[in-house]
C-alpha cells in the first residue's frame, strides 16, 4: 500500500509531461473556456484530482499518488515564483487582454477570435448593468476570460478640468 509501484523518476518525468502538457494546450485554447476559474487554478484542479484517484483506486499504492500530488504542486510553485519574478515568462503563460468593444462599437474580429457572439457580449454587459454598448467606451476579454467594461461614465475616463493660467 505504501511501497512505490513506480519508480521516482518515472512519476517525476509522468508528472513533469502531464503538468506542462496541459498548460500548453489550456494556453492554445480561448481564454473564455474556463471563465470562471484561472488558467492555473484548473490545471491544478485537474492534475491534483488526476492524482487523487489514482492513489484511490487505479494504483495500489497510496505513495505514488501522494508524490505525483507534491510533484504537481512543485510545478505549481516554481511557475508561481517565476511569473512573479520574470515578465516574460508571465506573458508566455497569460494571454493580455483582448478588446472586444472600442468607443461603443464591437471589434468583431476580436469578437471571432474568442468564439465570442453578439449576444454572449450583450448579456454579459447586461449582467454588469450596462443596457447600451453606446455607453461603452472599452471593453477587454480578460485573461481569465471574463469580461470587463469601461463606460463613458467611469470617472477616470473623465477629463480634467482645464486649469487657468
Amino acid at each position: 500500500m505504501f511501497a512505490l509501484e513506480t519508480s521516482l523518476p518515472e512519476l517525476l518525468v509522468i508528472g513533469t509531461v502531464l503538468y506542462v502538457g496541459i498548460l500548453i494546450l489550456m494556453r492554445l485554447m480561448p481564454r473564455r473556456t474556463g471563465a470562471e476559474i484561472s488558467l492555473m487554478d484548473l490545471i491544478w484542479v485537474l492534475l491534483i484530482t488526476e492524482a487523487a484517484s489514482h492513489s484511490m483506486g487505479d494504483y495500489t499504492s497510496l505513495t505514488d499518488g501522494i508524490i505525483l500530488i507534491v510533484i504537481y504542486m512543485g510545478w505549481d510553485y516554481l511557475i508561481n515564483i517565476l511569473k512573479q519574478n520574470i515578465p516574460a515568462f508571465e506573458r508566455i503563460l497569460s494571454s493580455p487582454p483582448l478588446q472586444v468593444i472600442r468607443d461603443g462599437e464591437m471589434l468583431l474580429r476580436n469578437m471571432r477570435k474568442e468564439y465570442l457572439s453578439k449576444d454572449e457580449l450583450l448579456s454579459n454587459l447586461r449582467e454588469h448593468g450596462i443596457d447600451d454598448i453606446k455607453k461603452v467606451k472599452k471593453a477587454f476579454v480578460e485573461s481569465e476570460g471574463k469580461i470587463t467594461a469601461i463606460t463613458y461614465d467611469d470617472k477616470q475616463f473623465k477629463e480634467a478640468p482645464a486649469t487657468k493660467k
